[in-house]
């Protein structure tokens, strides 16, 4: 796989110069979502994908107080309580108010809820299989620790990214 791209056009119409660059992590994380989100579909996960991530994300942090959740997808505080009731209509989370602050609300993940995400995840597994499939295993697990203590360290209420990667381990 080529690492590089050269011979772009030089800007200051000088004719055609080489020139190489290499993609930043994000613009090539953000090409692989994309490559996710195009073989996603609702049919396949049997849920939204919005709604896999939100029960993911309970999974990891049961008990979440619903502004937490906001925080964690950058949502408006109100489109996460149509999220929320959505998954609720459902029976796969329940709410609960905080007995340490009445006004917030905590999210649980009920039993509904796991039996969902535990066959949307096999059903994610296929399509990362697609789309990681240039990745031998090993190499998937190495992505998996790294992605992961990224995010842990980039999420202002998560754990440590060194306390998260030796408490967690890919599903796969």
């Amino acid at each position: 796989m080529e690492q590089e791209r050269c011979r772009q056009r030089d800007g200051d119409g000088g004719g055609e110069r080489e020139r190489c660059y290499t993609p930043g992590s994000m613009v090539l994380l953000t090409r692989l979502a994309k490559q996710v989100y195009r073989r996603t579909s609702e049919e396949l996960l049997g849920m939204p994908l919005r709604h896999l991530m939100t029960l993911s994300y309970l999974r990891d942090h049961d008990g979440a107080p619903q502004q937490e959740l906001a925080e964690a997808f950058c949502m408006d505080a109100n489109n996460v309580v149509l999220l929320l009731n959505e998954l609720e209509d459902l029976g796969q989370i329940a709410r609960r108010r905080d007995p340490a602050d009445r006004r917030r609300h905590r999210v649980e993940l009920t039993a509904a809820g796991r039996a969902a995400l535990a066959g949307a995840e096999r059903a994610q597994e296929s399509i990362e299989h697609e789309v990681l499939g240039a990745l031998d295993p090993e190499e998937r697990a190495t992505l998996w620790r790294l992605l992961t203590r990224a995010l842990y360290g980039s999420e202002a209420a998560s754990p440590t990214a060194a306390g998260a990667e030796s408490e967690l381990t890919p599903a796969r």
